[in-house]
């Protein structure tokens, strides 16, 4: 299940990452993404009833769904219980990332350093979250990635339409689109066409970018660390 989550990731190269401050809100605009053209959606848990939002989604034919901000062992079980099938974290949490593995979820934690990724993936995790955005972008990634080949990263922070095909042509695994694809202002003001305009827009962006046959997922091999734990 795990293995099958990392290759949908590599198929749609893209997550929308949705934070609202209600949850009618936070139905209506991941409402507008999934017309837009997303496939994989994430609710971060300080969104409220994102529990529920995740229930409701996760059974729709289609759709993969995972949540956000998740911090403790409590709402990795609940998370997972109502559908979750991607754990993403701001930070490294050993813990939180053995229990993932164990309830059968991918864990994404939250990396900014080749030791923090590399420990994460010596942890059990398939993906590490690029967070927060690194001064030297797409660059700082393909820096990272020239001596660390065997990790599957997957940039969140400052990723938008203009910059997002550098990021995979960096060797990102797949990219999170946050507030460059709901908007602020468009969620203050219920603006969920626009929205889905936008999520069209970086739908499109991703997919013109060509996938390296190196990168392919069934064709890189992870080096086999030895575990922390």
């Amino acid at each position: 299940m795990i293995d099958e989550f990392v290759q949908a990731l590599w198929s749609e190269r893209a997550t929308a990452i949705l934070r609202a401050k209600s949850a009618d809100a936070a139905r209506h605009a991941m409402e507008a993404a999934v017309e837009g053209g997303f496939r994989i959606l994430e609710f971060t848990l300080t969104t409220p009833n994102a529990l529920g939002l995740i229930e409701a989604f996760a059974h729709r034919p289609g759709l993969i769904v995972g949540a956000g901000t998740v911090l403790t062992l409590d709402q990795a079980q609940a998370a997972v219980t109502a559908g979750a099938r991607f754990l993403v974290s701001p930070i490294v949490d050993d813990a939180v990332i053995h229990r993932a593995r164990e309830l059968g979820a991918a864990a994404i934690p939250g990396t900014h350093t080749p030791t923090e990724m590399v420990q994460a993936h010596r942890a059990g995790a398939p993906l590490v979250k690029l967070f927060p955005a690194p001064a030297g972008g797409p660059a700082y990634l393909r820096s990272v990635l020239a001596p660390l080949p065997f990790l599957r990263v997957v940039p969140t922070n400052g990723v938008d339409e203009h910059n997002a095909a550098d990021w995979l042509r960096a060797g990102a695994w797949g990219v999170g689109f946050v507030a460059s694809l709901f908007d602020p202002e468009d969620m203050a003001e219920a603006r969920y066409d626009r929205i889905r305009d936008r999520a069209r827009r970086l739908k499109a962006a991703v997919s013109a970018v060509e996938r390296s046959e190196k990168m392919a997922a069934l064709e890189r091999s992870p080096v086999k660390l030895e575990p922390t734990a």
